[in-house]
C-alpha cells in the first residue's frame, strides 16, 4: 500500500453500515472521478459488490486496485476488506425488512430515550473527532490576529451563519469589533472595506459555498487575515485561507446532514478561538464582560408577583 493512501485513514472506528450511502453523498464532491465511480458503485448495490474481490471492484468500476483501496479508506475504513464488511452488513439490513433508518444508526421506530442517548454519543464522538484534528498552531495564529485585530468579519449562511452569529456576539461582549454576514451582497460589500490588520472568517462545512467564499476572497484581496472553518480543507475557500481551522466531517444522513451535523464541531472551534482571544486580551475582555452582563442583568431579574 502506497503512502499516500495511508494518510487517508485518520483512524478511529470504522462508519456503520447504515452510514455508507449519506458518507459517499457527502465526500464524493471532492474525490477524483475513478474513486467517484468506486464509491457510487458500492453505494448503488452493497450485496453485489460485497462479493467482489478488489480486483473484481477495480474491473467493474474501471478503475485501478489501488483506487479501490484508496476508495475505502477515504470513506473511513482501514482497508478494502472493512469495507467488504460493512456492505455484508448494509445489504443484510435491507433485506431483513427492519425499519427505515432516520439517521445512520437511528430507526424509524426507536422509543426516543434511545434517539436521545444516541444522539447524545454521536454528538460526543464529533467533539472528539474534531478537538482530534485542530491544528492548534493554525488555532494559535487566527487567536494572534482576532485579538489584535481593529475589526472582525464573519461570513456564513444557513446553519453556518448562526455559528456565524455566534462568534460574532461572544466577541462583542469582550469589547472586540465583530460583525457576522449571512447576506452574501452585504458580506462582499463589508468585505471591500477591510485592510491589512483586519480578519475575515468564512465558516462553511462544505468549503465550496460561493456566497462565503467571494467575501473571503475579497478581504484576501485586500490584505486582512483570512481565515476558513471547514470540513473540507482541500474545497475552493481554503485558496483565500491564510489559516485553515478543519472540523469532522463525519456521522450525516439524509435528516440530519452536513448542515446540521457540522453545526457541533463548527461550534467547538469558534469556543477555541473565542476563548483563546479573551485570554489573549484579558485586561480589556473581563472588565467589558462585565460591564455586559451588568447592563443585562435587569431583565434576567425575576419580577415581583
Amino acid at each position: 500500500m502506497t503512502s499516500d493512501v495511508k494518510e487517508i485513514y485518520s483512524g478511529g472506528a470504522p462508519p456503520a453500515p447504515a452510514a455508507l450511502a449519506a458518507k459517499v453523498r457527502t465526500l464524493a464532491p471532492s474525490m477524483t472521478r475513478s474513486m467517484q465511480r468506486v464509491a457510487e458503485a458500492v453505494a448503488a448495490d452493497p450485496a453485489g459488490t460485497a462479493a467482489l474481490t478488489v480486483t473484481g471492484l477495480a474491473e467493474l468500476t474501471g478503475t485501478s486496485e489501488a483506487t479501490v483501496v484508496r476508495t475505502a479508506r477515504l470513506l473511513g475504513y482501514p482497508g478494502y476488506r472493512d469495507l467488504r464488511l460493512a456492505l455484508a452488513g448494509l445489504a443484510a439490513h435491507q433485506e431483513s425488512g427492519a425499519a427505515p433508518a432516520v439517521t445512520a444508526d437511528i430507526a424509524v421506530d426507536d422509543p426516543i430515550a434511545d434517539v436521545v442517548a444516541k444522539l447524545a454519543y454521536d454528538e460526543q464522538q464529533t467533539l472528539a473527532d474534531t478537538a482530534a484534528g485542530l491544528d492548534t498552531v493554525q488555532l494559535g495564529a487566527v487567536v494572534t490576529a482576532s485579538a489584535a485585530a481593529r475589526r472582525i468579519d464573519i461570513y456564513g449562511v444557513g446553519a453556518s451563519g448562526l455559528v456565524g452569529m455566534d462568534l460574532a456576539q461572544k466577541l462583542l461582549r469582550i469589547g472586540l469589533i465583530a460583525h457576522a454576514h449571512s447576506d452574501p451582497h452585504l458580506a462582499v460589500t463589508n468585505a471591500v472595506q477591510l485592510r491589512p490588520g483586519d480578519v475575515a472568517i468564512a465558516i462553511t462545512h462544505s468549503g465550496s459555498t460561493g456566497d462565503v467564499i467571494e467575501p473571503l476572497r475579497v478581504a484576501f484581496d485586500r490584505g486582512a487575515t483570512t481565515v476558513a472553518i471547514t470540513g473540507r480543507p482541500d474545497g475552493a475557500v481554503s485558496q483565500y485561507a491564510d489559516h485553515v481551522l478543519t472540523t469532522s466531517t463525519a456521522r450525516e444522513s439524509e435528516l440530519r446532514p452536513a448542515a446540521m451535523s457540522s453545526r457541533t464541531s463548527q461550534l467547538l472551534v469558534v469556543d477555541c478561538l473565542f476563548v483563546g482571544v479573551a485570554q489573549r486580551t484579558y485586561e480589556t475582555a473581563a472588565p467589558a464582560l462585565a460591564a455586559s452582563y451588568e447592563a443585562l442583568a435587569h431583565r434576567h431579574t425575576p419580577r415581583a408577583r
